[in-house]
């Protein structure tokens, strides 16, 4: 869904009250206040504040199945697709830090959509199982839980955010670190 630029305005104020004070502890006021408008006004350009949330899920939920629709439409070698899949994933995050937080803590708040954002991210971790599966055969290496590294890996890179301090490290170094984390600790080996 393409956003008009005052819903954008209001998308980025919400991000922030929503990390300040949790999705539940907004309320459409506040989000008036910081935006310097009457409550009234604001439904002009929004239904809710779900609604706000579920720009915020479903716009990131939509970059990560992009992104990884390129990785699998790619022809390079299985362990650089694993790569390039901790990469892709983690670069959207980081460039979402804020909408990253968001998304992992309070998605279960979006009431009226929540059975469809459910299986959308059920049917990520499938997509991403698979490209799992299909990399650890090629390099004939050992999955004894395709569902359990899967979650794990998605796991630590969705909460990534945490471990990045902004303008403190190179985002580049920390993406090699955690790529090497996950890495080794998978195959056990460089």
């Amino acid at each position: 869904m393409e956003l008009k630029e005052k819903q954008k305005k209001i998308l980025d104020v919400a991000v922030e009250l929503f990390k300040e004070k949790g999705y539940m502890g907004s309320s459409v006021r506040d989000l008036a206040t910081k935006l310097n408008i009457k409550a009234a006004s604001l439904y002009a350009h929004i239904r809710s504040k779900e609604e706000i949330l579920e720009w915020i899920c479903f716009g990131i939920a939509n970059e990560f199945f992009t992104q990884l629709q390129e990785i699998k439409n790619t022809s390079i070698p299985p362990k650089e697709k694993l790569n390039l899949f901790i990469d892709k994933h983690l670069s959207v995050v980081l460039k979402n830090r804020d909408v990253t937080h968001i998304y992992s803590n309070e998605w279960r708040h979006l009431d009226g959509r929540l059975p469809e954002f459910i299986e959308m991210r059920k049917n990520y971790q499938l997509e991403v199982e698979k490209l799992l599966i299909e990399i650890y055969k090629a390099e004939n290496w050992e999955l004894k839980s395709p569902a359990f590294t899967t979650r794990f890996i998605l796991h630590t890179l969705n909460n990534s955010y945490f471990w990045f301090k902004r303008n403190v490290e190179s985002t580049v170094e920390i993406t090699d670190e955690i790529r090497d984390k996950i890495l080794f600790g998978l195959i056990g080996k460089s």
